[in-house]
């Protein structure tokens, strides 16, 4: 294939061997631009290389998947989104494309699975797993017609929280965020007005069963 015709690729998993395999998959068809490991750098690196497709897991240090889709979703509109993943959770499936995903691959489907949801993608199409259609699409028909998935925080108050629940301090937060030890405690304590949680513990919770951090 023409190297200039190629469609240009970003990978992004936690695990740095996983994202190499990608590569190595990918690379005979499509032009990979890079490989991050955590979702702010995702999020940093598809800003500098505007990629026709983002290829990255739900769970992902940082930031999670969801949220950085959601941001490069919302800063790039045209970059396609494919969720590379071991979580089959029909739920978090259905958030994905309600993110902004175009495709959703469990990592156990195969590598010929893959390459064919990433050209799909490619082409404008969107792709969901066989292994859990049925089950995503019998979750969505269960949802209210209304439902739309309200959040209860906001996409800055996602991000602190997150890091909170990987251990981080304050200071570390407001560091990485680029912003004051005040602002992160200011976010923290609204949260917990917001979501009635009154300890840490019941904060690492939420972040838990929100898919932030894995357990």
């Amino acid at each position: 294939m023409d190297r200039k015709s190629a469609a240009r690729l970003l990978i992004a998993d936690d695990y740095r061997l996983v994202a190499e395999a990608c590569k190595e998959m990918l690379q005979p068809e499509f032009d990979i631009v890079g490989i991050v490991t955590d979702g702010r750098s995702l999020v940093q690196a598809a800003l500098e290389f505007k990629p026709d497709a983002a290829i990255m897991d739900v769970s992902m240090p940082h930031l999670n998947g969801l949220d950085a889709a959601e941001q490069i979703k919302r800063k790039l509109p045209s970059v396609k989104i494919v969720f590379l993943t071991v979580n089959a959770d029909p739920g978090i499936a259905a958030e994905a494309f309600q993110r902004g995903a175009s495709g959703y691959v469990l990592k156990h489907s195969g590598a010929e699975e893959f390459v064919t949801a990433i050209r799909k993608v490619i082409a404008g199409q969107s792709y969901l797993s066989p292994l859990i259609a049925r089950e995503t699409m019998t979750y969505l028909l269960r949802q209210p017609k209304d439902d739309r998935k309200k959040k209860d925080i906001t996409p800055r108050q996602s991000e602190i929280l997150q890091l909170l629940a990987e251990g981080r301090a304050m200071k570390e937060v407001a560091d990485i965020l680029d912003i004051t030890p005040g602002t992160v405690a200011f976010h923290k304590y609204n949260m917990m007005e917001r979501l009635s949680i009154t300890t840490n513990a019941g904060l690492l919770m939420y972040a838990l069963k929100h898919h932030m951090i894995s357990a």
